[in-house]
């Protein structure tokens, strides 16, 4: 049954990439306000799940709600999406990319507004290409705000930025989720997952393996002493230690 309270909910979702199983029968249920993380080791099938959600890629079968009903043309006009990798203009400055990125939707907020929230005034009039990390990732995070979304995927949204940087974009997000705006997370940082999530699931081999808010997960899977009482223990006790390529 739909649960109307529930921003997203997805029932049974599978996707096979040439006869290779990357996503095998899931469930989700994302609450309207919460920040919700996705996370498992490379290959888990977390970014093919995220994808099949925000409807850039379609799913084999099953099915994904939006706000109690099946998406439709205003759908990507109420989603905000910071990708990990988004190919920037190098000729146009940052005030310009924000407002050319604008221009996408039937209504945004005034671009001066996310320059300020976001902290690029000092680089609005810098090219793309003149950035450092750190600001190219505040500037992506700006185009995802830039609709002042009611639904924002970030796909590891530090990934790569040193601890001030990160800690940084850690305060924007942890801001918007205050506002009430709903958060599907993905990130490789266990800290990050810890600190900003309010419910975890945790992805292996194209299933969910465990769910559940931080404190939960760390009570139920750390209780031998030689368990460090963090979220990295947990990941690491459910989808073992070896390396993933």
């Amino acid at each position: 049954m739909i649960n109307r309270t529930n921003v997203i909910e997805v029932e049974n979702l599978k996707k096979q990439f040439n006869g290779k199983i990357a996503v095998n029968g899931i469930d989700l249920s994302i609450a309207q306000g919460c920040c919700f993380g996705l996370l498992g080791p490379n290959g888990a099938g977390k970014t093919t799940t995220v994808e099949m959600m925000e409807n850039i890629i379609v799913h084999d079968s099953g099915k994904i709600f939006y706000k109690g009903g099946e998406r439709d043309k205003s759908f990507n006009q109420e989603i905000g999406i910071q990708f990990q990798h988004t190919e920037l203009l190098a000729f146009l400055t940052v005030k310009e990319t924000l407002k050319t990125f604008g221009s996408f939707y039937h209504k945004h907020l005034p671009v001066d507004k996310i320059i300020d929230m976001c902290m690029l005034d000092n680089i609005k009039n810098s090219l793309n290409n003149k950035i450092s990390g750190g600001q190219r990732q505040r500037l992506l995070l700006g185009l995802a705000l830039l609709n002042d979304p009611e639904l924002m995927f970030l796909d590891e949204p530090s990934t790569g930025l040193d601890p001030q940087a990160r800690k940084h974009i850690w305060e924007i997000i942890k801001d918007m989720n205050k506002k009430g705006k709903t958060i599907i997370l993905t990130t490789h940082y266990m800290e990050e997952a810890q600190t900003l999530c309010d419910t975890i699931a945790i992805m292996d081999k194209g299933r969910i393996i465990e769910q559940g808010s931080p404190e939960t997960l760390i009570a139920k899977h750390c209780k031998n002493v030689d368990c460090s009482q963090n979220l990295e223990s947990v990941f690491l006790k459910l989808t073992g230690k070896s390396l993933r390529e």
